[in-house]
């Protein structure tokens, strides 16, 4: 059993999964600080300073009541929260991950598209399957007259 899950382990696409995934989890950690620390700061000055990692509306307070000013506040006063800001930020988290898996995956088709073959120059003699060019009246070979050239 050992070495059939050694075997499945080495073969090549689940090596390359596994290294996906890696770089997906590294990729995303990236994407998280860009939208948190790079896009969403405009974006909530723009709205008139909003910093949607704050954004929330409280179900029930917690043990001290009254109005939190942050998450964190309301978290630590162990109050039931329903935090749509940080929901906004996943989703363009999400958006931007799913746009750059596109470009990546448009880039791969555009490289493997195949080249259309070129232009044919040439043809088969019908009588002794010769390649002869298109434009030939006559076969090279055997001399035959080309119909239709």
């Amino acid at each position: 059993m050992f070495k059939e899950f050694k075997e499945f382990i080495m073969r090549g696409n689940v090596i390359d999964m596994a290294v996906g995934i890696i770089i997906g989890a590294a990729f995303g950690t990236i994407i998280k600080s860009l939208v948190d620390d790079v896009i969403m700061p405009p974006i909530g000055l723009l709205l008139g300073k909003v910093d949607f990692s704050n954004l929330f509306v409280v179900i029930r307070e917690g043990k001290a009541a009254g109005a939190y000013e942050t998450l964190a506040a309301a978290k630590a006063a162990g109050a039931i929260t329903m935090n749509y800001g940080v929901f906004i930020n996943t989703i363009i988290s999400f958006l931007i991950v799913a746009f750059a898996v596109f470009m990546i995956i448009r880039a791969v088709n555009k490289l493997k598209r195949e080249t259309p073959p070129p232009d044919e120059t040439t043809k088969e003699c019908p009588y002794c399957l010769s390649v002869i060019p298109l434009k030939a009246s006559r076969c090279a070979h055997c001399t035959a007259e080309i119909r239709g050239a």
